[in-house]
């Protein structure tokens, strides 16, 4: 028997208007549909119907969590300072770690990602490879102070996640683990019904090895991937790699000093020479871990940001200021070249030994042509770090890739022996000594999930939950007077008695078109209308998402909503 749920008993008001500090389409519905508000920036309450989607999310990831062997526990969101310390991660999260201390002045932390407490909980309850492997998980609310909250739940400071972690002897133990956590996240997302895609990906200041992440395309979201139309490449943005061959640099004059007055920028430079922006070489100067670094380009491509960070993690990056240029009279703002640079230089691939590049000549209004990277300067690190633009070649197939924007609802890792290192994370091996044992890491965001689905379901009219996460199956719509709702209870509760999740609207003094116009809204696949008809024993049934109607006997209808 499932709960009939009563709209006039729910705590429940939706909204007309899309709330002033929303952009998204997700934001925007859940707060009119009333299935979550805004607590404080970042923060947001479930409300009941909220609530119903966010636990059937967290229900389906569960289920299949367990059907991989995996142990639910849960660990406190407040941790004490000492193991992220250990781990290093106190320092390396910078201002995203909530901070607080006790009554006692000791230090604490709201757990943004719980590696370091699993990974102690897994030392203290195992000691032998007979105890391996082991996958642990929990779903949990996780703290991020983020600097810009924003689309709602996509991005909190407070969010629900599922995570889990496995732990195992040796390397080929890992892959399997990783192999079952792979598979039982498209068998989630599918259930769910999302659209998404499975990307290569960079772990960061996470660490390891093997790194994928589960996208969910759609305009609201923060991170950019390319899709190959040709073979089947799909990466982030940040892990995509060009390859490109060496070049024969014996073609290639001497370096010529040019005077170019007044070329600071590229398109400047450019436009003076009478070259094109590709000719050129862009030079960004950086921080990383504050030592003044040169990040090679070429001139027709942007340097991103991001994607360096990622490349470089846990070190920090950020850009030189005008400080920096005062204190090293060596570097000429706008007319910065790699040669004869006494700095340390990362290059893009597109920057391969023997090619050859209009770059500056360290000089105020002086560049230099054929400057051949590998002759007259040298790279110490090749790293893909420009903006990915469509059309850029497949690194597998050379074919134009296909630039999207998605949600990350997923990430997985082989972290390796990272934190078992830090912690000292041995078993008592086959052969009686002791084994450093290997970890996997596994997120998936179970109120992003949420957002993700709202994103690439809804219509003009609101919300069209998959079946899976709808706060119900059926939608009954009482469109009359006292007759029509006594019906539409005795209906719901018919429903109900046969497993069947109802929603009935049975408020009084609501115009049927204010409860139409909520029924879209709010999202339920199947709205049941009982109205005029019913003196005549017929209702009508509406398909939420594609819109048809059908007209047929209450029996009838009853019988199909109930599988008889």
């Amino acid at each position: 028997m499932a709960h009939v749920q009563r709209m006039s008993t729910t705590l429940l008001k939706t909204l007309r208007d899309d709330p002033a500090d929303a952009e998204t389409a997700s934001h925007k519905l859940l707060v009119r549909a009333g299935y979550v508000r805004r607590t404080s920036a970042g923060v947001f309450t479930w409300l009941p119907l909220g609530k119903k989607v966010l636990d059937n999310v967290a229900r389906v990831v569960r289920e299949e969590m367990d059907a991989i062997g995996g142990q639910e526990v849960l660990l406190p969101a407040l941790l004490p300072r000492e193991p992220y310390e250990t781990s290093g991660r106190w320092d390396e999260y910078g201002e995203l770690l909530f901070r607080l201390k006790d009554r006692k002045g000791a230090d604490h932390l709201l757990g943004p990602t719980h590696e370091e407490v699993f990974t102690l909980t897994v030392k203290d309850q195992c000691a032998s490879y007979k105890d391996l492997p082991v996958i642990l998980y929990q779903i949990q609310t996780k703290y991020r102070d983020e600097a810009r909250p924003r689309s709602g739940v996509l991005r909190g400071r407070e969010f629900q996640m599922k995570d889990s972690y496995s732990f195992d002897v040796t390397d080929e133990g890992l892959a399997e683990s990783y192999r079952l956590h792979r598979a039982a996240y498209t068998r989630i997302l599918d259930r769910l019904g999302l659209d998404y895609r499975v990307v290569s990906a960079v772990s960061g200041a996470m660490g390891g090895s093997a790194s994928e992440e589960f996208l969910a395309p759609a305009a609201a979201g923060e991170d950019t991937f390319v899709d190959c139309p040709r073979c089947d490449y799909a990466a982030n943005t940040e892990a995509v790699t060009a390859v490109v061959a060496p070049a024969d640099p014996s073609g290639h004059g001497p370096v010529e000093e040019l005077d170019t007055p007044d070329t600071p920028t590229i398109e400047t430079l450019a436009r003076h020479l009478g070259v094109p922006a590709s000719a050129t070489l862009k030079n960004l100067l950086v921080k990383v871990d504050g030592e003044i670094t040169a990040v090679s380009v070429p001139g027709d491509r942007e340097v991103d940001l991001g994607k360096l960070a990622g490349h470089l993690a846990p070190a920090a990056v950020e850009l030189v200021t005008a400080e920096d240029f005062a204190d090293r009279p060596g570097l000429v703002r706008g007319y910065v070249g790699p040669q004869g640079l006494d700095l340390p230089c990362i290059a893009d691939p597109r920057i391969a030994p023997g090619t050859s590049w209009i770059t500056g000549a360290n000089r105020p209004g002086r560049h230099a042509r054929n400057v051949v990277c590998g002759r007259d300067f040298t790279v110490g690190r090749h790293l893909d770090v420009v903006v990915v633009e469509p059309g850029d070649p497949c690194p597998r197939c050379g074919a134009g890739l296909a630039v999207g924007r998605a949600v990350e609802v997923g990430h997985i890792f082989q972290l390796g022996r990272k934190y078992a290192d830090a912690f000292g994370l041995d078993v008592l091996g086959p052969q009686g000594r002791p084994v450093r044992v290997t970890m996997g890491s596994y997120g998936i965001g179970v109120s992003r999930l949420v957002a993700a689905l709202a994103e690439q379901t809804h219509d003009d009219a609101g919300l069209c939950w998959p079946r899976e996460a709808a706060p119900a199956d059926v939608h009954i719509v009482a469109a009359g007077k006292a007759p029509q709702t006594e019906l539409a209870l005795e209906t719901a509760e018919k429903l109900g008695a046969a497993g069947v999740r109802v929603l009935v609207d049975d408020r009084t003094g609501v115009s049927p078109g204010v409860k139409f116009t909520d029924a879209e809204l709010i999202g339920v696949p199947t709205i049941l209308i009982v109205g005029r008809g019913a003196t005549k024993g017929r209702v009508e049934l509406k398909d939420r998402r594609t819109g048809s109607r059908e007209e047929l006997p209450l029996e009838q209808a009853v019988a199909r909503l109930t599988g008889a």
